[in-house]
């Protein structure tokens, strides 16, 4: 004998936000008036069958008398025909007072249970947690420690990350830039003119020390310049004069007689 033919296995319960239910005949003729008769279906999981719409069923009389009743009940909680329809299951205290327990909605004729927000929240909790233990598990696998080195990514093992840090490598090469038209020439020839022009450039100054001088002191210069150690190397026509330092002799005879000697400019 098959105990599971007759009922008697035990059965497991089934988380209910995980299920939905539907009755594809009853779905071309679903609206307001009978939306609670296609709940109260005896294949609907959701439906209790203790509940005191089924009692009111049984005696064939009005859903008013729910009000005055207590224990557990369904009501219409929201239409929007034809596809959306909510029910709610709550526990009726009185008349006036009533505890709610769970909503169900009702899409194109599929019945589902609305989660409730300690539902909703260790969902998004546990699926975060996985995604991140996920990660924390891929990146250690790639992680290296070397005595010397210490730590390093290693992705050699993953061959598609190899392969996209190889194309990253390709793209990041120089690219040749493109040889100017010869319209763009001749107009950064035109702007730098009139910049040119706008602005000059300053001429360079020609400094004369000697010039504003004395005559004794420009010969008393060129006398002690020429009697000193400073000797100067000329090399072709277009070489500049070379600075010499006075020496110790020329400074204990009196430095202060003594005029810089002439600065030429390189042509």
């Amino acid at each position: 004998m098959n105990p599971g033919r007759l009922g008697l296995a035990p059965l497991v319960q089934e988380n209910p936000l995980w299920i939905s239910w539907h009755d594809s005949n009853w779905i071309p003729v679903l609206n307001p008036g009978n939306v609670m008769d296609y709940f109260s279906e005896k294949s609907n999981p959701f439906y209790d069958r203790t509940c005191n719409n089924e009692i009111v069923r049984m005696q064939r009389q009005s859903l008013e008398l729910l009000n005055n009743m207590t224990g557990v009940e369904y009501i219409p909680l929201h239409v929007q025909d034809p596809i959306l329809y909510v029910i709610r299951k709550q526990h009726r205290h009185s008349p006036t007072e009533a505890t709610p327990m769970a909503d169900y909605y009702i899409i194109a004729g599929t019945v589902y249970q609305a989660p409730d927000l300690a539902s909703v929240f260790n969902s998004r909790i546990l699926s975060t947690v996985h995604h991140l233990q996920t990660a924390f598990d891929e990146a250690s696998s790639y992680s290296r420690y070397h005595p010397s080195k210490g730590y390093s990514w290693d992705f050699s093992s993953n061959k598609a990350i190899a392969e996209k840090t190889k194309t990253q490598t390709k793209k990041e090469a120089p690219v040749k830039e493109e040889p100017s038209s010869i319209f763009q020439r001749q107009r950064v020839d035109m702007l730098l003119g009139d910049l040119l022009r706008k602005f000059p450039l300053p001429l360079p100054q020609m400094t004369n020390n000697s010039a504003g001088a004395n005559p004794s002191e420009a010969s008393n210069a060129a006398a002690n310049h020429s009697s000193g150690t400073g000797e100067s190397d000329h090399v072709g026509a277009d070489s500049t004069l070379i600075k010499q330092e006075p020496t110790e002799a020329g400074v204990g005879r009196g430095s202060s007689n003594d005029a810089p000697p002439e600065k030429k400019m390189k042509l």
